[in-house]
């Protein structure tokens, strides 16, 4: 195939007030380099560009998207376009923000370039958007991990699946969300592999030191996240519990401490937290030790009394099945960083 035969793939990149704005002219300064850049690096021949991003909003009036990073907007919704894929970026939102109040006619727009034939794809929490626009009912996604419980309240329909950096919604493989904020390098690898070749994605991640985060979400999430209720008993147990989680009865010491019936605070705590007591219990225990192996050269067999489990080989295995990782393979990650300060 000659130069002139390479078909260049349009990306629209969909921007938002919300949006992340690293993540927008990121995308396009790895997309717009396929092709070119690697060649230039390596003294090849010049090349031709294999995607040709474009941002697309509501409308082409200059404004301003997350943390005030200025956007122009290329194309609007309302134009005609031969896009091959569309990709939804992060947004900015609140934990509990699920957009179903706003942006109807992007919502409509998405649908409207499914239905014709696109590949669409989001990073982070650009899944909510699509969530909103009914492309994910009855599917699997994934977003960044603090996003579980929005969707767990606001699309149960959705099959949400934390630990995977990409996830397919379905066989066809037309819509593909990726998870944390930073996904969005997994995901432009994945589209350069999928629309480009899998040879053009090596290259580009090797001229922009991309890694592909094959271990997953579990690693980065953090296990305990306040929730928002109102359920008083359970703020206390939590409260005590964090205190506590340490001591080898914490869930007997716990209700007595609430003074209510075992079966009642448990069936409480569930309701508002979404988490068992002992499942509380055991998260507060692994964060604890996800922060010994960060900051400290403690062995594991040292670290599991110091968390509340007595037997180490029993520790190390919820460990693995809490993170994904063994304790070794998480300080070998996380430890440099904490040294870096």
């Amino acid at each position: 195939m000659t130069e002139a035969e390479v078909k260049t793939v349009e990306a629209l990149i969909v921007a938002l007030p919300e949006s992340a704005g690293s993540a927008i002219y990121g995308l396009i300064d790895v997309f717009a380099s396929t092709g070119t850049l690697w060649r230039e690096f390596v003294g090849e021949e010049p090349g031709h560009r294999l995607i040709r991003p474009r941002i697309v909003s509501l409308s082409r009036a200059p404004f301003l998207c997350g943390n005030g990073i200025p956007v122009k907007p290329e194309l609007t919704m309302d134009e005609s376009s031969k896009a091959d894929v569309i990709v939804v970026p992060e947004l900015w939102l609140a934990r509990d923000d699920d957009l179903k109040q706003r942006y109807a006619r992007v919502k409509e727009w998405l649908r409207e370039r499914y239905h014709a034939g696109c590949t669409i794809y989001s990073a982070c929490s650009g899944a909510i958007l699509l969530a909103g626009a009914g492309l994910l009912n009855g599917k699997s996604a994934t977003c960044h991990w603090g996003y579980a419980d929005l969707f767990r309240r606001s699309f149960p329909d959705v099959h949400f699946i934390p630990e995977p950096t990409i996830v397919f919604a379905d066989q066809s493989g037309r819509i593909v969300t990726a998870g944390g904020a930073t996904s969005w390098h997994d995901l432009a690898i994945h589209v350069i592999s999928r629309h480009c070749s899998p040879g053009e994605a090596l290259h580009t991640a090797k001229v922009y030191l991309l890694q592909w985060h094959g271990e997953g979400q579990l690693p980065y999430a953090s296990l305990v996240r306040r929730q928002a209720h109102a359920d008083s008993v359970v703020r206390e147990a939590e409260d005590w519990l964090r205190q506590h989680f340490r001591e080898p009865h914490a869930v007997t010491g716990v209700v007595a401490a609430c003074g209510v019936p075992e079966r009642s605070l448990k069936r409480r705590f569930t309701n508002a937290t979404g988490s068992t007591v002992i499942g509380y219990v055991q998260n507060l225990r692994i964060e604890e030790a996800k922060r010994l192996l960060e900051t400290s050269d403690r062995s594991s067999d040292d670290i599991a009394p110091a968390v509340g489990y007595e037997n180490p080989a029993f520790f190390r295995k919820l460990f693995k099945r809490s993170t994904g990782l063994t304790t070794g393979q998480y300080r070998r990650m996380f430890s440099p960083i904490s040294d870096a300060g």
